[in-house]
């Protein structure tokens, strides 16, 4: 795992997973249906700017009390692991309950530990809640909905594969992740991608330019998107 350095972390937060996305597909390393979260899991405040970060992934609980323990999370074992992934840090949670989203790992309390232990956002399937104290907090999160109670959320386990809106995470994979959505970065492509995505800018701007002149014509388009292939 190759730590992002604090350059390239800039760099990311002045692009948006639009221009990252389509900047992948020029690297064909993977389908194009594949390395982002679908529609389920959705930015709540997309005022906020972009966040990039390593994964650091866990699995709940939430419609059933633990097998042992309190109702809530009164583990804080896994916090340990969490320190060991480099930071920037994306929290990455799978409710695996039938109906997930009953209750909310992640309100005021749990953003302000995530933000103590260097974490910039967090995403889940499930849901979460105290939006405006989180909000003000300037802690990002995606996720599938939100509830008005924390239920019976327990941990059961850390550091595995994990799957929200469709996308599979491992523990310290680059996420990227804005108001449109949340995408992996392909391993070894980060430090490519800001390049590419101005490439790719200076390319779409003389198109929209010659849409917008009043020279336009449709033969001029043809040619030009032709030219820039």
């Amino acid at each position: 795992m190759r730590p992002l350095t604090p350059e390239l972390v800039s760099a990311f937060r002045r692009l948006d997973t639009c221009a990252v996305s389509n900047a992948v597909e020029r690297f064909d390393v993977r389908l194009r249906n594949e390395g982002f979260a679908d529609a389920s899991v959705r930015c709540l405040f997309d005022g906020f700017p972009p966040v990039i970060g390593h994964a650091v992934t866990a699995r709940i609980r939430c419609a059933t009390p633990p097998p042992v323990g309190h109702t809530y999370i009164d583990r804080t074992d896994w916090w340990n692991y969490l320190a060991s992934i480099p930071a920037p840090r994306i929290v990455v949670v799978e409710d695996i309950d039938d109906r997930a989203g009953l209750g909310s790992f992640v309100g005021e309390i749990h953003a302000s530990v995530f933000q103590a232990l260097g974490c910039v956002a967090y995403a889940t399937n499930g849901s979460v809640r105290d939006l405006p104290a989180v909000a003000r907090a300037g802690f990002q999160l995606f996720a599938g909905g939100v509830s008005v109670s924390h239920a019976f959320v327990h941990l059961i386990d850390f550091g595995g594969t994990v799957t929200i809106g469709g996308l599979n995470v491992n523990s310290g994979d680059v996420l990227f992740g804005d108001r449109h959505g949340l995408m992996a970065i392909p391993d070894g492509t980060a430090g490519e991608i800001p390049e590419a995505v101005a490439a790719m800018t200076a390319r779409e701007a003389r198109i929209i330019g010659l849409c917008k002149s009043p020279d336009f014509s449709m033969d001029k388009l043809r040619a030009l998107v032709k030219q820039l292939q």
